[in-house]
């Protein structure tokens, strides 16, 4: 590619050099001149290597790829890492060795798991990505060549094999049904990718027929290039400057963009602009903790005068380390990384740590329909033959497996059977197909035609099965295989030889083929095709048992209709299946009239087919709504297809006859009907609509602004290209790591390996337990802090004779509980599991995130109880059982005067350590009684050990910080010169009291949080409250009810 071609703006169509007009708004033969091919040989060998060298390698732009460098800088520019490095370098100023050594640790540590984690991540999701099909058939010098579709270009004719040409468009345009192409139509310049009939996209493939295209576009030019270089663009990063109507500005508005385009970098840099709403928070949490130690060692400062007293600096550093939750960023990267390896036992790649905390604060999913929601593979579900019946296929989860999913069969016609929505009925009576068809010449002479108007193939490999062709007839095909009339077989053992076909053709819509069975001497003409057309070619209809064809007046043709419109209503697609017997020439070379060989026919009857959901997706909904998530449909697929499987499913009620119509028309509308409102006529909408059908990605993108702009925090689940733009908009974007094309995964936040949209509730099941253990773990580190810092300022009032404030607790102290006794428990708290009632709650609010008032109010009142037990051991210890001596330079070093001093705080250490370790086990339920975390057990007096074993982590984590304390009290030099405390003895007594206390109070708080909560949800019953799952539907009942919709 020439470097002009490389700054041009491409569009959107064109070819890689720009034509006179888009290639599908031009004959073939125009396209071949403009573009210089030759239709005849295609292009030599010396100018398609010409041409690679100018246009470069058909090969998509994967980016820049893994880089080891920006993934080491992202783990060090962050708020929080950079008030860390501050902290330690002051430490390292005031020569505090042991401190900054301890927080430099820290640092090396965060920056070296979170690096392995989202490096890990990216190699995996690089393995994920497989380019499309590595080999193409073209035509140079005159002969067929197979060659790499890296080294196609622009002028080359390529063959595409499988005289009716279909290509399957479901990863570019959402459609799930193979789209006709035509080559002698011309459309104009503007219209859209999904109805250029006359162009064959990459990343399509070939379902049926043959055809030779002349490649007019390659690489990053071709419709799914100009989707990968849309996503991977970056936004914009400099603020535009305000300006008159004229153009012109004043110098005020030019600092403005600047102003503002510099706010912006430094909120990037820092985090507080970026990511998800957690990381936002902690960014900014870590900005304002750093703003409160610089205050805190202010005052420090301040209380003594602002000596420059080493001791004084050193009791400034400490009193400000006490308020930086030092292990925060380690222990979040270790939960996600954890949360990560679960997840891929549950058949979801992350690749991004910090979607899947997201997921748990999703509020609305809006999901593709085609291969998401349901199989991506068309299966019959009705036959209606007008002579016996309506027979029906069960569910099955191998759409290819004819001995998958049950038969059944009831003698009434659709219409009689009263199914107008949804493909669930009263259950009849299920059958084998030998019984079903036993003396049954109806159902004989449907599945000859079924099976024989037919090129599909369907076999059994192994222990799968297999199949090749259109997705209908394959379709149709294992409907026939059910009762044993596959098309091999019927040729092969019944001796039926094929004589004539009259392929589909798009102005007839039906098929024709004559077969010959040698056996019998007897000929038939078998169509298929859309109901109307075949009705028009017929003159009979089977419409008795036991009878001769009956003819067909208007009024059977009228019932025909009837039940076709019966069936379409369920969301099928329906096919006509009709015949004849022939006595004509069936000489070679004899010239058919396919109008003559097409009329006269008898109906034999009608089949349904559609796409039908995966088995999990009704199921996966239900929770979403018992979960308070709303699930929305957006899809490429007809309206009453759309509206179909989002009632099989339950994404809309399954009876609408109990909806009022205007209700109704809220929760579906069609793309165009949503697009021509502007941005503002949706906001006033009191409803968004839980099913738009014939989707654009535009609309898909509009949908989820509109969603945002209601503060909602969205996931969108897909897989094609054209969900690509949406699944990068989304707050989470969901892509299926089976069928999800490569564009799709690049742009998404997590990979579903199994294409299961049920395993989306996997990851928000995840995303939820994370969040609640980041939210308990914040709690414990923060609530120590807040304890450690009103230990320490308080303290301030503790001054030995030289007027020098006297530290209750050591740097060294503070720096031990943060890491040891709140770290290691923390990680512990991390990979607590969910609570039972986790997916029966609403999504947490995005905008308060992890600090609610309920959070915030627990830490003040734990940090501060533990701050009163804390001050309350030191002073007992120094005055109510000491001499009340503060000593002389305590802070520094041990002395006979310092004994207390020392004493004293080992005491309040200690009792810091316990109430941390105890904290930590409290936290694994921020409501229920330690004692009683289990309500409906009945080992009333022993359940609570059960529930401390149940986590090992969390215990082992707690029992080694109960152990470890006992060598920094008792080994010598580490207990004077580390920790500058003093081995305890009968002081064990004040902190076994202390530590009860503070378990009563933690234990008296729950209880009250209990009792308001209790007496909450009881007001809410009485005003009328209702389960989150019925409130999915009844926001549209009361919108109708008002009038509104």
């Amino acid at each position: 590619m020439t470097k002009s071609d490389k700054n041009e703006t491409h569009v959107s169509g064109q070819a890689n050099r720009p034509l006179s007009l888009p290639p599908h708004a031009l004959t073939s033969e125009a396209v071949c001149r403009e573009i210089g091919a030759n239709a005849e040989d295609g292009l030599t060998e010396r100018e398609a290597k010409s041409r690679l060298d100018d246009y470069g390698r058909n090969e998509l732009d994967e980016g820049p790829g893994v880089q080891p460098v920006k993934i080491l800088i992202h783990q060090i520019a962050n708020a929080m890492m950079l008030v860390l490095i501050m902290a330690m370098a002051v430490s390292f100023g005031v020569k505090s060795w042991i401190e900054g050594g301890v927080i430099a640790a820290v640092i090396f540590m965060n920056i070296v798991v979170g690096f392995y984690q989202e490096f890990n991540a990216e190699k995996t999701m690089d393995s994920l990505r497989s380019l499309s099909s590595p080999t193409a058939a073209a035509v140079r010098d005159g002969r067929t060549q197979v060659i790499p579709t890296a080294e196609i270009v622009p002028g080359d004719m390529v063959e595409l094999k499988t005289v009716n040409f279909e290509t399957d468009e479901s990863l570019l345009t959402g459609e799930s049904l193979p789209v006709q192409k035509d080559a002698e139509a011309c459309f104009d310049a503007e219209i859209g990718p999904g109805d250029r009939l006359n162009v064959a996209f990459s990343s399509s493939t070939v379902t049926k027929g043959r055809a030779r295209g002349i490649v007019f576009a390659t690489g990053m030019k071709t419709e799914i290039g100009t989707i990968a270089a849309a996503l991977r663009a970056s936004g914009k990063r400099i603020r535009p400057v305000k300006r008159k109507h004229d153009g012109s500005a004043s110098p005020r508005r030019y600092a403005q963009a600047w102003g503002l385009t510099a706010a912006d970098f430094i909120g990037r840099f820092l985090g507080v602009n970026v990511g998800t709403p957690l990381q936002r928070k902690l960014s900014k949490l870590a900005i304002l903790l750093f703003g409160v130690a610089v205050v805190c060692a202010i005052i420090v400062l301040g209380a003594n005068e602002f000596s420059d007293n080493e001791e004084v600096i050193l009791y400034a550093v400490a009193t400000g380390l006490s308020m930086i939750p030092a292990c925060l960023i380690v222990v979040l990267t270790v939960t996600m990384a954890a949360g990560t390896k679960r997840m891929v036992q549950r058949h979801v790649i992350v690749r991004r740590l910090d979607s899947l905390e997201a997921l748990g604060g999703v509020t609305d999913i809006c999901s593709d329909k085609t291969g998401t929601l349901t199989q991506g593979k068309m299966v019959a579900k009705r036959a209606w033959i007008p002579a016996k019946g309506t027979y029906s296929v069960g569910d099955s989860t191998e759409p290819f497996n004819p001995t998958m999913g049950g038969l059944s069969y009831n003698h009434l016609s659709p219409t009689e059977m009263g199914i107008t929505e949804g493909l669930s009925e009263k259950e009849d009576s299920e059958a084998s197909s030998e019984s079903l068809l036993k003396d049954n010449s109806h159902l004989e002479d449907f599945l000859a035609v079924a099976s024989l108007a037919n090129v599909a193939h369907v076999h059994k490999s192994g222990e799968s099965w297999m199949a090749r062709g259109d997705p209908t007839e394959i379709a149709i095909q294992v409907f026939v295989s059910r009762f044993n009339r596959n098309r091999v077989r019927l040729m092969k053992e019944e001796l039926w030889t094929q004589v004539a076909e009259f392929p589909f053709d798009s102005s007839i819509k039906k098929m024709s083929v004559i077969f010959h069975q040698t056996s019998t001497g007897k000929m038939l003409v078998l169509t298929k095709g859309a109901t109307e057309r075949v009705l028009d070619s017929c003159k009979f209809i089977q419409w008795e048992e036991g009878s001769e064809p009956t003819p067909l007046t208007e009024e059977l043709r009228s019932h025909v209709l009837d039940n076709m419109e019966a069936l379409a209503a369920q969301g099928l697609r329906v096919l006509g299946f009709a015949s004849k017997p022939y006595s004509g020439l069936t000489a070679s070379g004899v010239e058919y009239d396919r109008a003559e060989i097409e009329n006269g026919l008898t109906l034999q009857g009608l089949i349904g087919l559609y796409d039908p959901p995966r088995v999990e997706s009704a199921g996966a909904v239900d929770e979403c709504h018992q979960a308070g998530i709303s699930v929305h449909m957006l899809t490429g697929d007809h309206p009453g297809t759309a509206r179909a499987i989002a009632a099989q499913v339950g994404i809309v009620p399954s009876d609408s006859r109990t909806i009022a119509k205007d209700a109704a028309s809220a929760m579906v509308m069609t793309a165009s009907e949503f697009d021509k409102l502007s941005d503002d006529d949706i906001d006033n909408l009191p409803v968004l609509p839980l099913v738009i059908a014939r989707c654009s990605p535009n609309t898909k993108v509009r949908m989820i602004e509109a969603l945002h702009r209601r503060e909602c925090f969205v996931a969108m689940t897909g897989d094609g290209v054209n969900d690509s733009p949406s699944l990068k908009r989304a707050d989470v974007g969901i892509a299926m790591g089976q069928t999800g094309s490569d564009v799709a995964k690049d742009a998404s936040d997590i990979v579903l390996t199994d294409d299961n949209f049920a395993s989306i509730l996997n990851a928000v099941e995840e995303g939820r337990r994370m969040f609640d253990n980041i939210q308990k773990f914040v709690l414990h580190l923060l609530a120590e802090n807040i304890a450690q810092a009103c230990t320490l300022l308080i303290g301030l009032a503790f001054k030995d004779v030289s007027g020098l404030s006297v530290f209750p607790l050591a740097p060294v102290e503070i720096l031990w509980v943060i890491m040891i006794t709140s770290g290691m428990p923390d990680m512990g708290l991390g990979v607590e599991a969910a609570g039972p009632d986790i997916m029966v709650r609403p999504p947490h609010s995005s905008r308060k995130g992890v600090f609610t008032l309920e959070v915030m109010l627990d830490m003040l009142v734990y940090g501060l109880w533990m701050a009163a037990l804390c001050l309350s051991a030191f002073t007992l210890v120094l005055y109510a059982f000491g001499d009340g001596n503060l000593g002389i330079d305590c802070n520094d070093h041990y002395t006979k005067v310092c004994d207390t001093v020392f004493r004293a705080r080992a005491t309040t250490f200690v009792c810091l350590t316990w109430f941390a370790l105890f904290l930590a086990w409290e936290m694994i339920d921020m409501r229920r009684s330690f004692f009683r975390m289990q309500p409906n057990s009945r080992k009333y007096y022993t359940q609570w050990m059960y529930d401390v074993w149940r986590n090992r982590v969390l215990f082992w984590a707690i029992i080694a910080g109960f152990i470890t304390i006992f060598p920094t009290l008792y080994i010598p030099v580490i207990n004077h010169k580390v920790f500058k405390h003093e081995g305890i003895s009968w002081e064990w007594g004040i902190v076994f009291i202390e530590a009860a206390l503070f378990v009563a109070g933690v234990e008296m708080w729950k209880w009250v949080k209990r009792i308001y909560i209790r007496r909450r949800a009881v007001r809410n019953v009485r005003d009328g409250g209702s389960d989150l799952k019925s409130k999915v539907f009844e926001k549209y009942m009361v919108s109708n009810a008002n009038g509104k919709v």
